[in-house]
């Protein structure tokens, strides 16, 4: 990969191997709730309460978990490559505290909270930040309800200018962790192919679009990457 341009994308795959619990699982945090009720526009607006709850309890969690090495041997993968890009679908802070920096949140992060009047994101995961009780922001003159800043289904998922960008550029495009199910990500490995990207797997199992990447590992990312990782960086082709 040296002397390459290579995307990375991640999905809740990567951080399941962390404790996150993620909604597609049989025992996930959002088993007892209809994603219509807790992560659309709608719901907000029908019961902000409910989906407040639902989130802060998220929030909370990220207390309790850590990067696991697959993490930290992406941290690792960027700073043996000139021209590098980490995507992410996954809306927690484990990238980042695995070492990675500029990580790019297609989906929203649950360290940040956004103002409902300006739109404006703010970082706020103090003690007091994490109760059930709503927030107002610290950007408006009479301080505004804050909501999760978080991509909820029917809306548009974040910095796609820049992701559409990278993706047609790479030369390389590594999956990890991703189930194929949710779109538009789902069809970025399709974008990079036809562009004549090597496009590589790293998943517990074969996803949805799996016919799509030229080399497939299949298995524990936080296992495989790391051995993964420390091959691509001795490449020199």
């Amino acid at each position: 990969m040296q002397g390459k341009r290579v995307v990375v994308l991640t999905g809740a795959g990567i951080s399941a191997e962390s404790g996150i619990r993620t909604f597609r699982d049989d025992g996930g945090l959002w088993e007892n709730h209809r994603l219509e009720d807790v992560a659309t526009p709608e719901a907000w607006r029908a019961d902000p309460g409910l989906v407040w709850r639902f989130y802060q309890a998220r929030r909370r969690q990220l207390n309790e978990v850590k990067p696991n090495p697959a993490h930290e041997a992406l941290a690792q993968l960027a700073e043996g490559l000139d021209n590098f890009t980490l995507i992410t679908q996954n809306v927690d802070d484990l990238h980042e505290r695995g070492g990675s920096s500029d990580v790019v949140h297609m989906h929203g992060q649950l360290v940040t909270l956004r103002c409902e009047a300006s739109g404006r994101s703010e970082v706020r995961m103090s003690d007091s930040d994490l109760s059930d009780t709503f927030l107002r922001c610290s950007c408006c003159v009479e301080p505004a309800r804050l909501r999760p800043d978080i991509v909820w289904f029917g809306e548009m998922p974040m910095h796609m200018e820049a992701i559409y960008a990278a993706v047609d550029a790479c030369e390389v495009f590594v999956v990890v962790g991703s189930s194929g199910h949710v779109y538009p990500a789902a069809d970025l490995v399709h974008i990079a192919k036809a562009n004549g990207a090597r496009t590589v797997l790293v998943n517990a199992e074969a996803p949805l679009n799996v016919e799509a990447f030229d080399e497939v590992h299949l298995g524990k990312a936080g296992e495989l990457l790391p051995g993964l990782v420390e091959t691509w960086l001795s490449d020199n082709e």
